[in-house]
C-alpha cells in the first residue's frame, strides 16, 4: 500500500544540547493532525565496521559503554569526521579501535537507528585483508580485541555483554553478503 506523506504545516526547532530537536506539526492523509518530534545528531554521520581477520572470523572490541555502565562487546564504530568519506572513516576507526588497517573496504548499506524519531544513520562497512596498524584514538583506554567465528553468531547474540542493535544487525547482514559473494 502506497501512502502520501503527511503534510508538514510547521517546524519549530530547539538547537541546544547534543541533538537538534524539531517539532513537526503534521497532517496525515486521513485529516488527522499530530505533533511529532524528530532528533538530528551533530556531525557527519557514523560508521559501523565489520573487520574480518580471515574469511570466517570477525574482530569485536570490548569497550566501556556509559549508557549501560558496563563493558560491552561490539563492532568497531565511530563518527565520520568533516571531509571524510564513510570508507575513510571506517579505515581510521579500525586503526584507532582495533589496531588494524584494511586493504579492502566495502560499504554494504546504511543502517538507521530509530527512524521513527531520529535522522541518525550509520554506514555499514566490511573490512578485509587486515594488517596490523594502530592510530591514536579518543578512547581513554586500549580496547580489547576479541575474535569471533561467524558460525557462532547464535552464541554471541545471547550474551548479556553483546546488546548493541547496530552490531547485531551488521553481523547478520555481513554474513549474508559474504555467503552470497562465495556462491
Amino acid at each position: 500500500m502506497s501512502r502520501t506523506l503527511p503534510v508538514i504545516h510547521r517546524i519549530e526547532e530547539d538547537d541546544s544540547g547534543m541533538y537538534r530537536v524539531e517539532y513537526l506539526d503534521l497532517e496525515f492523509g486521513n485529516g488527522e493532525r499530530r505533533r511529532f518530534q524528530r532528533l538530528h545528531g551533530r556531525g557527519h554521520g557514523a560508521v559501523v565496521v565489520v573487520p574480518m581477520i580471515d574469511e570466517d572470523t570477525v574482530l569485536l572490541v570490548r569497550e566501556y559503554a556509559a549508557g549501560v555502565h558496563r563493558y560491552e562487546l561490539g563492532l568497531v564504530k565511530g563518527r565520520i569526521d568533516a571531509g571524510e568519506s564513510p570508507l575513510e572513516a571506517a579505515g581510521r576507526e579500525l586503526k584507532e579501535e582495533a589496531g588494524y588497517g584494511a586493504r579492502s573496504l566495502v560499504e554494504l548499506r546504511e543502517l538507521t537507528l530509530a527512524p521513527t524519531y531520529m535522522s541518525h544513520s550509520a554506514h555499514l562497512v566490511l573490512a578485509r585483508e587486515l594488517y596490523p596498524e594502530r592510530l591514536p584514538g579518543d578512547e581513554p583506554e586500549e580496547l580489547e580485541v576479541v575474535p569471533w567465528k561467524l558460525d557462532a553468531l547464535h552464541e554471541l547474540i545471547l550474551r548479556e555483554d553483546f546488546s548493541e542493535g547496530r552490531s547485531i544487525a551488521a553481523l547478520f547482514i555481513a554474513r549474508e553478503w559474504l555467503r552470497k559473494e562465495q556462491r
